[in-house]
């Protein structure tokens, strides 16, 4: 077991509605189009494919597709939609499956759910074992929100809507953060779901990558190749064996 929180029966029975906003085509596509075009004709690896939200309809492009996926929750969610896409029951920093990969990915933040940086550089070595001569580790991730931290304050505001409000808190001494959700129940009610993770800066992913053996071979704003810059929230970076 990992330092990362795991998605248990109840957290995973609700986990598709309550990102229905990540399975909207104007963001699943994008994804799924770079990483179909990434993979090629060779196999794709997800770390934490969770309920297959990107990795049943990479698969269904023709893509092969082999999973990892620490919570067995999730996992069964996943098989109820794909029954046969293969996923083995394990964390992403060592779990090993076989053969070689032309694409390993991980994506949504999901790097963040290992809470230390001994993890997540275990995590770019899991990764990079996995890779074929040529083979390429993509990684959607967050880029930390600190700028939008005044002196004093420790929770920036992610998503405030009727239905649901998220805040995020930082501790920058150590990089352990949490993500607060309050979500609004049928009865009116609300309830609470608190997640862990490790922020972690582009640079810092860069050197874990090189401690792998791995090269930045791309860096953009998002799916589509928006340019990265100084104001972009997130990123997704692709290194090269």
């Amino acid at each position: 077991m990992t330092t990362s929180d795991l998605w248990d029966e109840a957290t995973a029975a609700s986990y598709d509605e309550t990102s229905a906003a990540m399975f909207a085509p104007d963001v699943l596509d994008p994804t799924v189009d770079r990483l179909a075009e990434l993979a090629g004709e060779g196999r794709a690896l997800e770390l934490a494919i969770g309920t297959g939200r990107v990795g049943i309809p990479l698969a269904e492009r023709g893509v092969e597709v082999v999973g990892i996926e620490l919570s067995p929750a999730m996992a069964q969610r996943l098989h109820a939609k794909a029954p046969d896409l293969p996923v083995m029951i394990g964390d992403m920093a060592t779990t090993q499956v076989g053969g070689t990969f032309a694409l390993v990915y991980l994506v949504f933040n999901t790097i963040g759910n290992l809470t230390t940086q001994d993890e997540q550089v275990a995590c770019f070595a899991n990764a990079a074992r996995h890779l074929g001569p040529g083979g390429r580790f993509a990684v959607e991730v967050g880029v930390p929100a600190l700028r939008r931290l005044p002196p004093g304050q420790v929770a920036i505001p992610f998503d405030v809507s009727a239905e649901h409000v998220g805040l995020d808190t930082y501790d920058p001494v150590t990089q352990q953060a949490m993500s607060h959700h309050y979500s609004r129940e049928a009865d009116g009610s609300y309830s609470y779901w608190p997640h862990h993770f490790r922020y972690v800066w582009p640079s810092e992913l860069d050197l874990m990558a090189r401690l792998a053996g791995l090269r930045l071979e791309s860096r953009t704003a998002d799916w589509r190749g928006a340019p990265f810059t100084a104001e972009s929230e997130s990123h997704v970076s692709v290194w090269r064996a």
